[in-house]
């Protein structure tokens, strides 16, 4: 694989830590017994209480099973990403499904999309999704759907919990995921894990002695396979040679816990956009690479956008106090900040510089958002790792889009030294630390190594 800045190789991946912490509920914890066998996203969150979580189910071994792009529609929505008709879904209608009115347009439905083919089994799970508030009020729980999308490979949906739940949130996506599944065997003429007897062979010494022991309280596949461990269930179809029998879904799930009003809407915004995302992704592969690790100089990253940045013949750092040293004023209302901000606009019009920053401090965040709002370029350090899934949220994908925008999470950021001896795990080391590695990107003119996109 040629680039004009990189010669691949092979390398074994090891993500750094992220730091993030998860949002907490206001409700206190309630320990509990669920039927799930799904372990929560965040242990520490009570998923009986009221919240709204986006939720991620992955198509066993990634197959693209449940829809397909609409290729001359999915031309249109690149060409005209702004547009709000190239979206899908519509917030107020999960409400509907739940018996609640609430004011506002409810004229879109959710789950459909100019973009996107449903398949057969897509279409189900689609269905099943918009039934789940209706079949959870029989068992007494009040949820209601906001938003969703069956994407080739994968499906998000954003859930809202209104009351207090006696089972936990893992119980209700255990039930969707079960039902597709059934579905999807249905439609192969195969006999569905509800109605299907466990397969042991007591006798013979090939079958594991937790199967046996199972077997004799389960008789069922659909109770064995809630009680028993990820590893079991991968062991038991492979025993039972019926690998076209396993479920539809990935075990286990991804959630999101919605952290406020704004978070919500991105969280719904998210999973409208879905589609064309991807599409773009597609249609613009130099702009937005995912690189699961680039090696720049001595240094380890994850990286998503425009690596062709790195190329740039000037790169100017844009660190700033939060006060001023002498005045204690904020920096950024100052006429020294008013003054370096000018010849920075300066220096990006003349070409060929590009903005290198964490955009910790409000003088940096500041600008780090001109760049983004008004597609200068910009090569931005973030201190949460990029996996395999990762994505960028609206406006900077947008920039990413345009080219105009390389994000760069460094591996090991707590590994590095403290600063002025506080610990490098805490947020005030990772900022500085930021900082330094911004710092030496700006003089950096060697070769960036791509070593697993």
């Amino acid at each position: 694989m040629a680039t004009s800045h990189s010669i691949m190789s092979t390398s074994t991946y090891q993500p750094h830590t992220s730091t993030y912490q998860p949002h907490k509920s206001s409700s206190p914890y309630r320990p509990h017994k669920s039927s799930s066998p799904y372990r929560p996203h965040d242990p520490g969150h009570d998923y009986h209480g009221r919240g709204t979580y986006l939720i991620t189910l992955v198509v066993s071994g990634r197959r693209p099973l449940l829809s397909r792009f609409s290729t001359e529609l999915g031309r249109e929505a690149t060409l005209n990403h702004g547009r709000e008709e190239a979206i899908i879904g519509n917030q107020n209608a999960g409400y509907q499904e739940a018996g609640i009115q609430k004011a506002g347009n409810q004229e879109a439905a959710i789950g459909d999309s100019p973009l996107l083919c449903l398949t057969d089994i897509g279409e189900v799970v689609k269905q099943e999704w918009l039934k789940t508030p209706f079949l959870q009020a029989q068992r007494g729980n009040k949820v209601a759907v906001l938003a969703c999308v069956c994407m080739p490979d994968h499906f998000h949906g954003v859930i809202e919990v209104i009351e207090p739940l006696e089972r936990s949130l893992g119980d209700i996506i255990q039930a969707f995921k079960a039902t597709c599944t059934s579905q999807w065997q249905q439609q192969h003429s195969l006999e569905t894990s509800y109605d299907r007897l466990v397969q042991v062979d007591f006798n013979s010494p090939s079958t594991p002695d937790w199967l046996k022991e199972k077997a004799l309280t389960f008789q069922t596949e659909a109770a064995l396979i809630r009680n028993i461990s990820k590893r079991q269930r991968l062991e038991y179809y492979a025993l039972i040679g019926k690998n076209t029998q396993a479920p539809l879904f990935d075990d286990n799930y991804d959630d999101t816990i919605c952290l406020d009003s704004r978070h919500r809407e991105a969280m719904v915004g998210y999973v409208k956009d879905n589609p064309r995302r991807a599409i773009l992704r597609q249609s613009m592969p130099d702009f937005m690479q995912r690189c699961l690790h680039v090696r720049i100089g001595d240094r380890s990253y994850g990286a998503f956008g425009n690596l062709f940045l790195l190329r740039w013949a000037r790169k100017i750092q844009i660190q700033c106090h939060r006060r001023h040293p002498i005045t204690n004023e904020p920096y950024e209302t100052t006429t020294e900040y008013k003054n370096e901000h000018d010849q920075w606009i300066a220096e990006i019009l003349c070409g060929q510089t590009v903005i290198v920053t964490p955009g910790i401090s409000r003088g940096e965040l500041l600008m780090k958002n001109e760049c983004i709002e008004k597609g200068y370029p910009l090569i931005h350090l973030q201190k949460e790792p990029i996996g395999p899934y990762w994505k960028p949220e609206q406006q900077r994908f947008n920039a990413c889009i345009n080219g105009r925008l390389l994000i760069l999470a460094p591996w090991g950021l707590d590994q590095m030294e403290g600063v002025a001896g506080v610990p490098s795990t805490s947020d005030y080391s990772r900022f500085h630390n930021l900082n330094i590695l911004a710092n030496e990107l700006c003089s950096f003119a060697g070769q960036a190594y791509i070593i697993r996109q």
